[in-house]
């Protein structure tokens, strides 16, 4: 019976699942822009089982092959204010699941469009959690203690939408995405963020000159962030979207060409299990 009900929820992940999670399109539709219900309802966001500091779910949503040789996490609304981002995250995954692209090895996507849920549904969206953390500061970089409270200090005059935290992981939040780079294994991450126009890239691989309409731009690192912890840490390439408007998204056949344009590169650049096997 443990078994049967271990593989009945790894299918509801991967695609099995008849509707979202009860209250996840309530809390969403309505907020988000671009939004419908029909949208989120076919994305069949699931529970992750974690939950923010003011315990509301992390919703995540995996497809594709459970079993793929490549792992990609993509995430949105680590800053609840990016309203855009998180819309995108959930506009690709019905392109995940619907559109069927020709790839050299079977993937395993996994998103989680809300990260930071207490930021969204504040009033109004703000940057940070509940707790007052910047989230993609949060993170375990080399020399966190001593780098990024001076950072946050003397390069940000102590801007309360950038206060790194307490300690490194110090939230459930940056705690849940720590815990699925540890254990999903991703052999790519793609964080989508708002509103400067551009495409960042850290970590390994050659990073993708162009996505849709944003070129690549590559702004450095800060101390707690995605990129420096994931894409020069743990050598984990991670492209960072950064949409041109936190409150509107791009149009509709923006968003599939991003997309498409994802795929191809990713195809090319990112070798998973088996590729590194060979």
């Amino acid at each position: 019976m443990k078994k049967f009900w271990c593989a009945a929820a790894l299918l509801a992940l991967a695609g099995g699942a008849q509707a979202a999670a009860p209250g996840a399109c309530d809390r969403f539709v309505g907020k988000l822009p671009n939004v419908s219900k029909p949208l989120c309802e076919a994305t069949k966001l699931q529970d992750s089982g974690a939950r923010s500091v003011q315990g509301i779910p992390i919703y995540q949503r995996d497809v594709g092959a459970l079993d793929g040789k490549l792992r990609v996490l993509v995430i949105g609304g680590i800053h609840g204010d990016e309203l855009s981002s998180s819309s995108v995250a959930l506009h690709w995954i019905r392109l995940a699941a619907d559109e069927h692209v020709d790839m050299p090895q079977a993937v395993h996507w996994r998103f989680v469009p809300v990260v930071n849920p207490d930021g969204m549904l504040a009033r109004p969206p703000r940057r940070m959690n509940a707790s007052g953390v910047d989230l993609n500061r949060n993170f375990p970089t080399p020399r966190w203690e001593q780098d990024a409270p001076v950072y946050w200090q003397q390069r940000t005059g102590k801007d309360p939408r950038r206060y790194p935290g307490p300690k490194p992981l110090s939230e459930p939040e940056t705690r849940f995405l720590h815990e699925q780079v540890e254990k999903f294994r991703p052999h790519l991450i793609v964080s989508i963020h708002a509103p400067y126009g551009v495409l960042d890239f850290d970590g390994p691989s050659v990073p993708p000159s162009r996505l849709g309409r944003l070129y690549l731009d590559q702004v450095g690192i800060f101390p707690g962030s995605l990129g420096n912890y994931g894409g020069v840490h743990k050598r984990v390439p991670v492209v960072t979207i950064e949409l041109p408007n936190s409150q509107r998204t791009p149009l509709d056949a923006e968003m599939r060409q991003m997309w498409i344009d994802l795929l191809r590169w990713t195809a090319a650049k990112v070798p998973g299990d088996a590729a590194a096997a060979r």
